[in-house]
């Protein structure tokens, strides 16, 4: 079985009135490990790298030893820090890149993480879906952004398969990591 932990919970205030008109956003950052894959996913915006850096380091893990990052839609509040991670893979929409090299994924990335894609937020939107001891968990980037947040995503560029999307996702997951919270468990 595979481990997930979110390593930094996001937040956003995209979908709450601000006085000031400022948006403040970091998406929620996870750590999926499943055999020889450790993989960071959306390593987002911070204010400092050394918030990432030691949050890794509390599993464990150093910066070299991340082989994969995986990028969950393209919007820079989610992918801003890849470039902390020269020697990892990444995974998109797009494929699994290496240098200059792009291959297609697999949607069974492993024998405990399926990827399917899941547009409506973004067109590029991809979750994946990870079997461990507590039940399959979803890292969903944002199809939710909290617990089954927003009802109406502002920046959706389908609300209608938005709304697909966020069914698949409830009816596979045991708890979902949203894109800008902590991990919730689905109510079935």
């Amino acid at each position: 079985m595979a481990e997930v932990n979110v390593l930094i919970k996001g937040y956003t205030s995209a979908d709450s009135a601000n006085e000031s008109g400022e948006e403040r956003t970091q998406c929620t950052i996870s750590l999926i490990r499943d055999k020889g894959i450790v993989m960071v996913v959306d390593p987002g915006t911070m204010k400092d790298r050394k918030i990432l850096i030691d949050a890794l380091k509390k599993e464990g893990i150093g910066i070299g030893d991340v082989n994969y990052v995986c990028i969950t839609h393209s919007h820079m509040d989610h992918y801003r820090n890849i470039g902390m991670f020269p020697d990892a893979k990444a995974l998109d929409f797009f494929g699994v890149w290496e240098k200059d090299t792009v291959d297609d994924w697999n949607p069974h990335f492993s024998e405990n993480i399926k990827i399917i894609k899941t547009p409506g937020h973004d067109r590029t939107c991809i979750t994946l879906f990870v079997k461990t001891k507590k039940g399959i968990i979803a890292v969903a980037g944002d199809v939710f952004w909290k617990e089954n947040e927003p009802k109406d995503d502002p920046y959706a560029d389908s609300r209608e398969k938005l709304e697909e999307s966020r069914k698949l996702v409830l009816g596979k997951a045991d708890f979902i990591v949203p894109g800008h919270g902590d991990i919730y468990e689905v109510k079935k």
